[in-house]
């Protein structure tokens, strides 16, 4: 009986220790670094057998966060670089602004500094006819390898190596992006022939209307330039002008065809050389240098102006004044001339008062006191003066009289009567 019991116990106990353990291994599972305290008796078996389920279940669970982690890493860092060296490299390139191979050739290309004290555009119209600017019009063709001014700029539009930009009826120039002119149109507009070869157009070297461009409008800006204390004048932009004839007149018309930026063409104008005189032909220099040191003659025909209206308008607006006033009756422009005296004497009461409006007093009444007490004076001063003036010339003749007095001849006094007159004795000899 006594036996069977302890068999009974000792059969027991594992179990017990079998819900112990697993109940161990839950917590730690849970929780793996609190630890809860058990039994001294199954505390050896029961930390062997955690520690190998913790450290199955840890090895099972991070994997999956360590690759976790590393998928959202891997995700973020290719959203933010490309995802091949080709991607960024176009993107650099991109970044960078074009660059011809003239400007990195020939870095002349300088631009107006936008913060000067003083700054004058005016418009000039460059004669081609004339000596000092036949440097940019022959030879006319190709010759040598040398080209002539509009025939460079052609050749550079053809290519696509320079923009251009659309000629406006105002006369001024817009090189916004929408104003860009494209080739084709140009040669469409103004008749000149060409052939599409591909994606390129062909024309011919005689075809090239460099003959018929017979002037140029410039832009200049004239500026002082404070931070090196020199002045400068400079060309801006250019414009070649066409000068062709009606189909049905023998007048000849201007046609502005287009607008460039100085700087865009002057590293390929740097490279072309022009005579600069007829009677040194080995006297040449490039034509950037031509514009850079101001060689051309040209006359103004616009500046830059608040209204926007060229030299031609202003003298027209101007003419039309005058005419309309010589048109006036007496009685009107009676009332006219009344009318702009009012107005000056308004505009000087303004500027006497801006003038006197830091001195004491500045009060109207004491003003008006001041003008008529200095008017006063000076009426004194002008009275004086004349009657000093006056005084002096009766002086000056009292003065003469008596000078002629004393030097008229003195009567004697046995001379009181009337003197006898002589008689001359001609003696005859015998």
């Amino acid at each position: 009986m006594l036996f069977a019991c302890l068999c009974l116990s000792v059969s027991a106990q594992p179990t017990k220790s079998r819900v112990q353990q697993n109940a161990t291994t839950t917590t730690t599972t849970a929780r793996p670094a609190t630890a809860r305290p058990i039994n001294a008796a199954t505390a050896k078996p029961a930390t062997v057998t955690d520690a190998a389920n913790a450290n199955a279940n840890a090895t099972a669970a991070k994997p999956a966060t360590s690759t976790a982690a590393k998928a959202s890493t891997a995700a973020k860092t290719t959203a933010a670089r490309p995802a091949t060296a080709q991607q960024r490299t176009a993107t650099r390139q991109q970044a960078k602004p074009a660059v011809s191979r003239a400007s990195i050739m020939f870095p002349t290309a300088v631009e107006v500094p936008s913060e000067v004290i003083w700054r004058r555009d005016i418009y000039r119209e460059l004669d081609l006819t004339k000596d000092e600017n036949a440097a940019l019009y022959y030879p006319v063709e190709p010759l040598d390898g040398r080209v002539n001014l509009f025939t460079l700029l052609f050749q550079l539009l053809n290519t696509g190596k320079i923009p251009a930009y659309n000629y406006d009826l105002n006369g001024l120039e817009n090189f916004s992006q929408s104003n860009r002119m494209h080739f084709k149109d140009m040669l469409d507009r103004y008749g000149i022939y060409y052939e599409i070869n591909g994606n390129s157009i062909n024309v011919n070297p005689s075809d090239v209307p460099s003959a018929e461009v017979l002037s140029y409008y410039v832009k200049e800006s004239s500026y002082y330039d404070q931070n090196t204390s020199t002045y400068h004048s400079r060309v801006v932009a250019i414009c070649p002008v066409l000068h062709r004839g009606d189909d049905f007149s023998f007048d000849v018309r201007k046609n502005p065809l287009f607008w460039v930026k100085i700087e865009d063409v002057e590293g390929y104008l740097s490279q072309n050389m022009v005579m600069t005189s007829n009677i040194n032909n080995a006297a040449t220099m490039s034509m950037a240098d031509f514009f850079a040191t101001n060689k051309y003659k040209g006359t103004i025909y616009m500046t830059t102006n608040m209204q926007g209206k060229s030299l031609q308008e202003t003298i027209a607006a101007e003419e039309a004044a005058k005419q309309q006033a010589e048109e006036l009756s007496p009685a009107d422009s009676a009332q006219t001339k009344a009318l702009a005296n009012a107005q000056n004497r308004i505009e000087k009461e303004m500027a006497d008062f801006e003038e006197h409006i830091w001195t004491t007093p500045v009060d109207s009444a004491e003003l008006a006191r001041r003008d008529s007490i200095a008017a006063a004076e000076a009426a004194a001063k002008k009275a004086k003066k004349s009657a000093k003036t006056t005084t002096s010339r009766a002086a000056n003749r009292t003065t003469v009289k008596a000078e002629k007095a004393e030097k008229a001849p003195k009567a004697s006094s046995g001379d009181s009567g009337s003197a006898a007159p002589r008689v001359s004795v001609r003696r005859e000899r015998h």
